[in-house]
């Protein structure tokens, strides 16, 4: 759908992530959650009643015999004991949807076990922009002051900059950085990019922050690949951009992301 021009707004189905599935001893739930799960692209972890651990783990062995000529077995783990669920409900960094299906009973605790794991996790708005090495030095530099600038307090501002190293040498980083200034961003500086500056301040060694000002993250990446490692270690899934004119560059980041 055209929205304004040069503006495309488009309809996308992504995974969610990994999800924790817990079900009472209903042995057919399991290989229907495993479908969908292997169908929309997620990692699924899956915790039945115990009454059907038997069921479930033939069933489970099936599930990972048909997936072996797909993708990794592993993606689909059958969890044994409720230790081992009290444990996971913490794990907010490697689990990204909670799912009980059962009684309301299961439901009731499952949600209050899980209360901090799913508060903590809408609040996470970490929004990385990219430019890539193929971009418009001129489009690139005004996207950069608007995602800042405009509205630093909303939830889609930009917090990390990723820059391809290409431009250290182009001008458009200087340019970039001179613009941030000039806009009274405060800049923090990643690892990468501290080594390469002759005069530098401590680099920060967590990505995953929400400013809600006049504050950004500045770092340097090698490629577009790196870009998307970057994001799926620091961000949250909220907002993400890449700045390029290279359409293959474009559909490789949203398709990664």
């Amino acid at each position: 759908m055209l929205i304004a021009e040069g503006m495309t707004l488009e309809l996308r189905s992504v995974p969610i992530g990994v999800l924790l599935v817990i079900f009472e001893s209903r042995p057919d739930a399991l290989p229907q959650v495993a479908a969908l799960s292997i169908a929309s692209g997620n990692g699924l972890m899956l915790k039945g009643g115990k009454e059907a651990w038997h069921t479930n783990r033939v069933l489970f062995n099936l599930v990972q015999r048909a997936l072996e000529e797909f993708c990794p077995p592993t993606a689909i783990q059958l969890i044994a004991s409720r230790e081992e669920v009290a444990d996971l409900l913490s794990m907010n960094q490697f689990i990204d949807l909670i799912i009980p299906r059962g009684s309301s009973q299961l439901v009731k605790d499952i949600q209050e076990a899980a209360a901090l794991f799913l508060s903590w996790d809408m609040q996470r708005e970490y929004v990385t922009f990219f430019i890539d090495k193929d971009c418009d030095s001129k489009k690139a530099r005004r996207i950069v002051i608007d995602a800042k600038c405009d509205y630093p307090a909303a939830c889609n501002a930009m917090e990390t900059l990723l820059i391809h190293k290409s431009h250290l040498t182009g001008g458009l980083f200087h340019k970039m950085i001179d613009d941030l200034k000039q806009n009274n961003v405060k800049i923090h500086i990643g690892p990468r990019l501290s080594m390469l500056l002759p005069v530098s301040p401590v680099p920060l060694n967590d990505f995953a922050v929400e400013y809600g000002s006049l504050e950004c993250n500045v770092e340097i990446v090698d490629s577009l690949q790196d870009a998307v490692q970057h994001i799926h270690t620091w961000g949250s899934g909220h907002t993400d951009c890449i700045v390029t004119e290279d359409e293959k560059a474009s559909k490789e980041f949203r398709s990664s992301v």
